[in-house]
């Protein structure tokens, strides 16, 4: 079977493709070819940057990169991020920091001693061993009266520091916690830490009970922004204008390899998953419907990819099928 890959490259190395077709050109015939598939129906854009510059960017529909999207579980790097901001300005110890001392208030009356042995480290990294509070158990999360000691108080499913655990709770607790070490909200941290970098902004963002912003999930942004966010990383945690905003070290040990999705396989680090795409190390944030971030750092690329919010994107197919676009646009560069 002939694959649209394959069809693709043919193309690109026949004599009409040769004529001028710079990488920009290039990219943009594929992300305009884009609209007529099939299993790509739910996408909204696609920016692809390489070294910095925009090389193409595509809306489907009435849709357009500068439009405000819920990029769900993609703000899970972005809470990372604050993390490692927070740790450079001496608020937090480390990631191997306890968090029970910084939570107390919010403890159960009769503490689970595991409680104890939970770090800053497992929480980005999915390995806290509390139950999931995620997919089916999220509705009654979010409908308790307080977000952080229903999550503190929920069953062990395994040990801290075992297997991945995927919960939205786990980046929540994040959230709590910076919001506890600064005395001020996430969303105030985020503006002021990462003011430096252009084009970066968070629309709306929901809130707990209590105040504190949803650490994980429920976070607005428009494309071109979540691209200017994966533009930092790809260039080692410094803004366009230079200045140092994240850690360099911060970005490596993100996507330092700590363990495995049960669900995909892909390696998962401090917020970041990681896998092989195209041929290439690829790390990337994923937000359910199909909201992505792509970080490919051989070649200098940036990527996000937008979606309808409102299906998953994991059991149908579709979150594969955005990597396989993926893979298509690194082709694509590598003939630049």
């Amino acid at each position: 079977m002939i694959t649209r890959l394959a069809l693709l490259v043919a193309f690109l190395l026949s004599p009409l493709a040769a004529v001028a077709q710079p990488e920009n050109g290039r990219t943009a015939v594929l992300l305009e070819s884009l609209s007529s598939r099939v299993e790509l129906k739910p996408l909204r854009t696609v920016i692809v940057a390489r070294d910095g510059r925009t090389v193409a960017e595509q809306g489907y529909g009435d849709h357009a990169a500068t439009e405000s999207v819920n990029i769900k579980s993609a703000s899970k790097s972005i809470i990372s991020c604050l993390v490692g901001i927070a740790i450079e300005k001496k608020l937090l110890e480390s990631p191997d920091q306890r968090i029970a001392p910084i939570l107390k208030a919010d403890l159960p009356a009769d503490p689970d001693p595991r409680l104890n042995e939970i770090t800053i480290g497992n929480l980005l990294s999915m390995q806290a061993g509390l139950g999931r509070l995620s997919g089916p158990n999220y509705g009654r999360w979010v409908a308790s009266r307080n977000w952080v000691r229903f999550a503190l108080a929920q069953p062990f499913d395994d040990a801290p520091g075992g297997q991945m655990l995927y919960s939205t709770a786990s980046t929540h607790l994040l959230s709590a916690i910076l919001t506890k070490v600064s005395g001020r909200s996430t969303l105030a941290l985020a503006r002021e830490w990462l003011a430096p970098v252009s084009g970066f902004r968070i629309g709306a963002w929901e809130r707990d009970p209590q105040g504190i912003y949803l650490g994980g999930n429920q976070m607005a942004m428009t494309a071109r922004s979540l691209l200017a966010f994966g533009e930092l990383y790809r260039n080692g945690g410094k803004a366009a204008d230079g200045t140092q905003v994240v850690p360099a070290d911060w970005i490596a040990q993100s996507w330092q390899h700590r363990t495995n999705s049960r669900f995909s396989g892909d390696d998962y680090g401090y917020g970041w998953f990681s896998r092989q795409i195209g041929g290439e190390e690829v790390h990337f944030a994923w937000g359910y419907g199909g909201q992505m971030l792509y970080i490919v750092p051989s070649l200098g690329m940036t990527v996000v990819m937008t979606s309808d919010e409102s299906g998953p994107s994991a059991r149908t197919g579709y979150r594969d099928a955005l990597h396989g676009v993926l893979a298509e646009i690194i082709e694509a560069a590598r003939l630049s």
